[in-house]
């Protein structure tokens, strides 16, 4: 690495790593293509090559010190618990989204971690699975779009970017016996670009998952890694398995893999095989040489602890604080209940989580620093007119001015957890909803949540999602009106679980569990996972079926109104190219900023399409009556879908309809433009 943090070229890395296989002992390529201690390679300290340490990730930097066993160094004292990744998602904001993972890389610096395992990117396929808070929401192009601008955040402080789980890996209940079957226009069109962006965005790094895919774990399909992303997606650097998620050796090394971890599991028996000719010695080569050159490129093998990244702590902190502030969704507002005056004689707070920080579970958990408990933040607003009691009466519930109820689940790797609140907390919230129409209900989760029954009566519902570290600052500003909300869905809540496109996912006479299940995991068989709904996921498959659901894609209120007018299309100068220009007018009384949603429908086609897909957003700050140009380029992409039969991306001719508004059911403004 330069100075300037600047990668080297895949061509010069290959060059260099070349070099120095030629230089290796079959031994020493064994040793490098399986980790060391759970988290670090191998090192060859005769030619200079030394231990690479990777680390966890999502809601910031995963601190070690002790995993199976093994007792780490502490690299750091303390990593800033970051907003969830779904919450980010929820931002719309491709800047800050760079501004998070520039942060989170700045962390690695301090550390010494040269390689970090996110961003995650799976689809949210529906809202059961364990691990939908580490990832970007039910669409393709919105996931895209967060991580293209994650990787070059990530990767520009000489930080490792790891897209991850590779492929189809939507569900966390036993994970390892799961197969995905999916079709190849679904897995175009859904579950790959997300991938495609991180990599054209430069991505060092894959992980592959721990489910099965047509019949074979994707950590060792070579239809996956060499057919898919690297002959297809064209990705040439490091793919890596996921811990403990392969077992046929002579698989794993002629899959397109690189690298098993944590160990030499799978392929601890190499030698044996290239002796008996089962593998080649050059396939060797191949794995090594990958993992080689992607180091190079990076300066992996030279990356130290910087120190002056450790006086940029409080500033990471703003930046995770920006991210809750922009990612709250307001759900509802019921007689524009919020924000609550700063002059209430009396707020009840309630249910759970008030003291201590909400955090999704497993490889993402961070423990943070300088925690701001609900309690406190909304302390500092309200002050003795704060009344916190964990199971209030009639009387206390009715009395209140109004009352803040805070619900939270527990997500985590390893396991799903139910769409439905426990019976306990969905009855405590029920009453309290009933028993005053003054009640904001905070949502403290990863994913959708049945709200179904309570709904209808609840003064004001915020999503709040797992908020970081000192998120609960952002929620009292947004409660007590000190910010506008501006977060925007980036998934649809089901009125129901049995509306969603996976809702039936587990086996047939199976049910749910929590905690990890190791053990109990490797006695199950192997279930069929069928994608039999395609294309239609998320909103695609609402609208598509004629679905009502809670809260759309795409949707969150504002304290203040927005106007669309005049839009604008026109050609552009490459083929398949519309620019699209609208106008945008703050008509409230305060600052707030709007999510223009730009989708794009084709009224006929030869194969059935969704009845309009996202192709195109900005996020646009305006004042009180100030109105603003918003400009928007749709490339051929936006147009496009995958034909099987052509085995490639096809835009039809003809008619396309252009839909610019603030959700997926909002939409304020139409236009066409004709394709040849």
């Amino acid at each position: 690495m330069s100075s300037t943090l600047s990668p080297i070229d895949f061509e010069s890395s290959r060059q260099w790593a070349e070099s120095i296989v030629s230089r290796l002992t079959l031994d020493e390529k064994i040793l490098l293509i399986g980790g060391k201690d759970a988290f670090f390679t191998h090192p060859v300290e005769r030619l200079g090559l030394t231990s690479v340490f990777f680390s966890d990730a999502s809601q910031g930097v995963h601190l070690l010190e002790e995993f199976k066993g093994i007792r780490y160094e502490k690299r750091l004292e303390r990593s800033t618990q970051f907003p969830c990744m779904a919450m980010l998602a929820a931002t719309w904001n491709r800047q800050l989204a760079m501004a998070y993972s520039g942060a989170i890389g700045e962390e690695c610096r301090a550390a010494g971690i040269p390689v970090l395992l996110g961003p995650g990117m799976n689809i949210y396929r529906h809202a059961q699975c364990g691990r939908n808070f580490e990832y970007l929401g039910e669409d393709p192009f919105l996931a895209a779009e967060m991580v293209r601008s994650y990787v070059k955040g990530l990767q520009s402080k000489g930080v490792i970017a790891t897209l991850k789980h590779f492929l189809a890996n939507n569900t966390d209940y036993f994970r390892r016996r799961s197969d995905s079957l999916v079709d190849e226009r679904a897995v175009r069109e859904i579950y790959t670009p997300a991938f495609r962006a991180g990599i054209e965005a430069g991505a060092r790094a894959v992980m592959t998952s721990y489910n099965l895919f047509a019949g074979e774990w994707c950590g060792q399909s070579r239809e996956v890694i060499h057919g898919l992303l690297r002959s297809e997606l064209g990705f040439q650097w490091l793919v890596m398995t996921d811990w403990w998620s392969v077992y046929d050796g002579v698989k794993v090394i002629q899959s397109g893999q690189d690298l098993e971890m944590p160990a030499h599991d799978a392929t601890a028996d190499a030698r044996r095989l290239v002796e008996e000719g089962l593998v080649s010695e050059k396939d060797l080569d191949r794995m090594v040489l990958s993992q080689l050159a992607t180091f190079h490129s990076m300066g992996s093998y030279d990356f130290r602890k910087d120190p002056e990244c450790l006086e940029k702590f409080e500033d990471h902190g703003a930046v995770a604080l920006q991210a809750a502030r922009e990612g709250v969704v307001l759900l509802k507002n019921r007689d524009a209940l919020l924000p609550l005056s700063s002059t209430l004689s009396r707020v009840l707070l309630t249910g759970s989580g008030l003291d201590a920080p909400v955090v999704g579970g497993g490889s993402a958990k961070v423990e943070g620093w300088g925690h701001v408990s609900l309690r406190d933040a909304m302390l500092k607003v309200w002050g003795d007119a704060l009344c916190v009691v964990e199971h209030p009466d009639e009387a206390g519930l009715r009395e209140a001015d109004a009352v803040v109820f805070n619900v939270v689940t527990e997500d985590s790797e390893g396991w799903d957890r139910p769409f439905d609140l426990s019976p306990e907390v969905e009855s405590a919230v029920r009453r309290a909803v009933r028993l005053n129409p003054r009640t904001v209900v905070l949502i403290n989760s990863g994913s959708g949540i049945n709200t179904s029954g309570w709904t209808g009566d609840a003064g004001a519902i915020l999503f709040t999602w797992y908020h970081g570290q000192n998120g609960a600052t952002a929620v009292a500003e947004i409660l007590s009106g000190a910010v506008c909300p501006s977060g925007k869905l980036p998934v649809s809540i089901d009125k129901r679980f049995e509306d969603s496109p996976g809702s039936g996912y587990l086996p047939e006479g199976e049910s749910l569990y929590s905690g990890w299940q190791d053990e109990l995991e490797k006695t199950q068989p192997i279930h069929p996972l069928r994608y039999e709904e395609g294309i239609f996921v998320g909103y695609r498959w609402y609208e598509h079926k004629g679905i009502d659901v809670q809260f759309p894609f795409g949707h969150g209120l504002s304290f203040t109104e927005f106007e669309y007018s005049d839009l604008r299309l026109e050609r552009g100068k490459e083929a398949h190219e519309v620019k699209l220009r609208v106008s945008v007018r703050n008509c409230g009384t305060c600052a707030g900023a709007e999510v223009v949603q730009v989708y794009v429908a084709d009224p006929e086609s030869e194969l059935e399409r969704p009845k309009k897909e996202l192709k195109g957003f900005q996020k646009v700050m305006l004042h009180p009556g100030e109105r603003k140009s918003v400009d928007i380029v749709l490339d051929r992409s936006a147009f496009a879908y995958w034909h099987p039969e052509r085995r490639d991306w096809y835009v039809e001719p003809g008619i396309f309809r252009v839909l610019v508004g603030s959700s997926s059911v909002d939409i304020r403004l139409e236009g066409t433009i004709t394709l040849d």
